[in-house]
């Protein structure tokens, strides 16, 4: 029995002993670990910052296969993979990462938020869409339904787009109406397409309840009129239209002398088209009443703002009308048109100068200037 506790006072030290070493071993290992990893990973972020994408990413694959644990190597490298149009491998490495049990929660939804954006990067919009809507719920949900907006307009699915744009604006992401509006508008554009006018009315006011001063849906509203053969119609809307944004009836001012003249009216429409000129005045303006019979003088205009349109205008005139004074006018607006084109651009950054520069003072690039003005290109 003595020789027992001899050797259990003996074992018992000695194990204490083996088991501390061990502790320590381990300890010394998992140091040398974490040293390693932190040093491949700010290599390749050194490599990255340094533009050698190439090197960067051969460090970050190096440091993930090392560590396949270590999530933050694996957003590093999806996102480098995207940066450069690697999606396939980009989904992969997302798409590894959402494979794994132990991921967090926070994790998992970062993973999926660049799952979808990868998704979106390669074309593959039917994913993508399936991506973003896995979001829903999560912190990154804000940012999927503007990637899905963004997606349905592209890809011209108005009806999701509207209902995405007011649950973006019910969330609190700012106002969304005169985007909604367009929805409705194209909404209407198709079923007028599709033989369905009575939905395209429908639309077309629910553009009008969504963002009551939108132009687009006064402006439709008064071309479907029009081509309905309803000529008061159509200048009734284009009226209100001229009352709510009096800069944009400047686009419906042809249309509006012409529906003027089919229902009778070329009195009142050269009277509003008048008052309207004085404020605003504009060659669409000068068109339109020139359609009533009452065109402005186009010098006085041409002086006041020398633009091309004006030029050109007035050079159509016959020879015998034109005066010296037009012909100083129209030198202007040439001159003032011109003088934007007349510049060095910069082959290597666009940067644009008055001056040639041997080097440009953009991007310091020599010789990056071809001879040649901006207009002779």
């Amino acid at each position: 029995m003595d020789f027992d506790l001899q050797w259990l006072l003996i074992g018992l030290p000695v194990a204490f002993a083996l088991g501390w070493i061990g502790s320590r071993f381990d300890l010394r290992q998992v140091r040398r670990d974490n040293r390693d990893a932190p040093r491949a990973y700010f290599k390749g972020l050194n490599l990255l910052l340094n533009e050698q994408q190439d090197k960067a990413i051969d460090a970050f694959v190096e440091a993930v296969q090392n560590d396949p644990d270590t999530t933050e190597l694996h957003f590093a490298l999806g996102n480098l993979f995207r940066r450069r149009g690697e999606f396939e491998r980009a989904v992969r490495v997302h798409q590894h990462l959402l494979s794994r049990a132990d991921l967090k929660a926070d994790e998992r939804d970062r993973a999926q938020h660049a799952l979808a954006q990868d998704y979106m990067k390669a074309g593959l919009f039917d994913r993508a869409e399936q991506a973003f809507r896995a979001l829903e719920g999560t912190p990154f949900a804000g940012e999927a339904r503007l990637a899905l907006l963004s997606l349905y307009e592209r890809s011209r699915d108005w009806k999701n787009a509207a209902e995405v744009a007011g649950r973006l604006e019910a969330a609190g992401s700012g106002s969304f109406a005169a985007r909604i509006a367009h929805h409705h508008c194209e909404l209407a554009l198709e079923a007028d397409e599709r033989g369905q006018p009575a939905e395209a009315a429908v639309a077309l006011q629910r553009a009008r309840d969504v963002a009551p001063m939108s132009p687009r849906p006064l402006v439709l509203a008064g071309e479907r009129l029009a081509k309905a053969g309803d000529a008061a119609g159509a200048m009734a809307a284009w009226d209100e239209l001229r009352q709510r944004q009096p800069a944009a009836f400047i686009l419906v001012a042809g249309a509006y002398a012409d529906a003027a003249r089919a229902a009778g009216r070329e009195g009142a429409a050269r009277d509003t088209l008048a008052a309207l000129f004085a404020k605003l005045p504009s060659m669409d303006l000068m068109h339109a009443l020139g359609k009533l019979g009452a065109a402005p003088p186009l010098l006085p205009y041409l002086r006041e703002h020398p633009t091309l349109s004006a030029a050109q205008h007035w050079l159509a005139q016959p020879p015998e009308t034109r005066s010296e004074d037009g012909v100083a006018a129209v030198r202007e607006a040439v001159a003032r048109a011109a003088r934007p084109l007349q510049r060095y651009r910069c082959a290597a950054c666009g940067f644009e100068a008055q001056h040639y520069f041997w080097q440009c003072p953009g991007c310091l690039t020599w010789d990056s200037y071809p001879p040649q003005r901006v207009e002779e290109l």
